[in-house]
């Protein structure tokens, strides 16, 4: 019989197996009654169990096996920089599958995250709104968002993690601090701007009180601030903002020297060899270096 999806066909294999077991039909009188072929009222008799069932599941019709599959090997592999990389997108993996040599498609790579249940569903209820459109930047340092983020290290102290990015390149800095204000904050742009591979022409920061007036007449370089209640005006640094809170800070102890510890090592990491998803999968250095070499 052809493979069916109908939901009371179960409990008719089940009603077949009990007329042969306990009611002293044959097999070709059931076979014959429920019309199916005798082989198949046969298979239902031998796989149900002998105490009887309510029902006899619809077994997939996937074949085991396939002659294109991918071998056992890539798929662990596949399994392993996704876990490596706390669970990163298919891309990311597909990218760093063929950096490694290994030939396989993107689609493949996301089938087997599908299977192995590495992936999140989207709710089919959410609804997308397509958001204007944004202003460009054309190589980089022509927009750096800089922002803090805020923790409480105890019930009644708090301690802070400035952050600075790069829109066109994706490039960041971060620093911990015990204490904000606008002088700190015109230090570690200073600091970032020791470091970072470019010039910053434009600052943008929202309206904190160490981002005040005082910020912007001291820092030297072009300050605006973001609208009020917007934050999408900083996306980016948003994003950058919860990646070094899931990568790095959540692991840590929320205190000021062991993040400051850390900070340059992983720092190191996201420029120079974190995939970035939004410069088409490369490093933020790379990208400072491709807009140095069209320049």
């Amino acid at each position: 019989m052809a493979y069916s999806l109908n939901p009371k066909l179960p409990r008719v294999r089940a009603r077949a197996v009990e007329m042969v077991r306990f009611h002293g039909k044959s097999i070709r009188q059931t076979a014959r009654y429920f019309g199916f072929n005798p082989a198949t009222v046969s298979r239902w008799v031998k796989s149900a169990p002998e105490t009887g069932c309510w029902k006899i599941s619809t077994q997939s019709s996937r074949p085991h096996h396939h002659p294109m599959e991918l071998n056992a090997g890539i798929v662990g592999r596949i399994v392993e920089i996704r876990k490596e990389t706390g669970g990163r997108c298919a891309e990311v993996v597909h990218k760093m599958l063929i950096r490694e040599g290994k030939k396989v498609s993107l689609s493949s790579v996301k089938r087997t995250l599908d299977r192995k249940g590495l992936t999140k569903k989207k709710n089919p209820r959410k609804k997308y709104y397509q958001s204007g459109k944004r202003p460009g930047t054309q190589r980089a340092g022509d927009l750096v968002q800089v922002d803090t983020i805020h923790l409480m290290e105890s019930a009644k102290k708090r301690i802070y993690i400035y952050t600075l990015l790069d829109v066109h390149s994706r490039w960041a800095y971060a620093e911990a601090s015990e204490k904000i204000s606008a002088v700190r904050s015109v230090q570690f742009v200073k600091n970032a701007q020791h470091r970072a591979p470019f010039i910053f022409r434009h600052l943008q920061s929202d309206h904190g009180s160490e981002f005040s007036r005082k910020f912007t007449e001291r820092v030297r370089i072009n300050h605006r601030h973001s609208r009020v209640r917007q934050p999408n005006d900083n996306a980016h640094l948003e994003r950058f903002n919860r990646t070094i809170q899931t990568e790095l800070i959540r692991k840590l102890p929320t205190a000021c020297g062991h993040i400051r510890k850390k900070l340059p090592g992983y720092l190191k990491y996201y420029n120079e060899e974190r995939l970035h998803l939004g410069l088409d999968l490369i490093t933020p250095l790379e990208s400072v270096k491709c807009c140095e070499a069209i320049d």
